[in-house]
């Protein structure tokens, strides 16, 4: 997960992202918002250094959960919006997960679109 010798530092608070399992950048990737090929020229930041997506993640296993106030609290949202992106951005983050264990090549990690609901 390191760029050379640098690694990848977070573009919101300077600190290393060490673990897949805390980048914004690959979570966003499983979702189908980042290409393969712009994986190593995109700005990286922690997860949690992304609250207004980090908010989606509904999970026993992330906490503490993240909560946004102002414009982009996903309270705001229709409550089917809402859980929708929950549902697809919780389904990501586990993916996430898995894919940081596993031997899978990097074309493997994006969730398929009848996936995102499944995980």
């Amino acid at each position: 997960m390191a760029k050379c010798n640098a690694g990848y530092l977070c573009r919101v608070c300077g600190r290393d992202v060490e673990d897949m399992v805390d980048s914004d950048l690959y979570l966003r990737f499983i979702l189908g918002q980042v290409e393969a090929e712009t994986l190593h020229t995109t700005p990286e930041c922690h997860i949690r250094c992304n609250p207004v997506l980090a908010q989606f993640i509904v999970d026993d296993d992330f906490q503490p959960p993240v909560v946004v106030t102002g414009d982009f609290d996903k309270r705001c949202l229709d409550a089917a919006h809402r859980a929708a992106q929950e549902q697809r951005v919780t389904a990501a983050w586990r993916r996430l997960r898995l894919m940081a264990k596993s031997d899978l090549p990097l074309t493997e990690y994006p969730l398929a679109h009848d996936q995102d609901a499944a995980g």
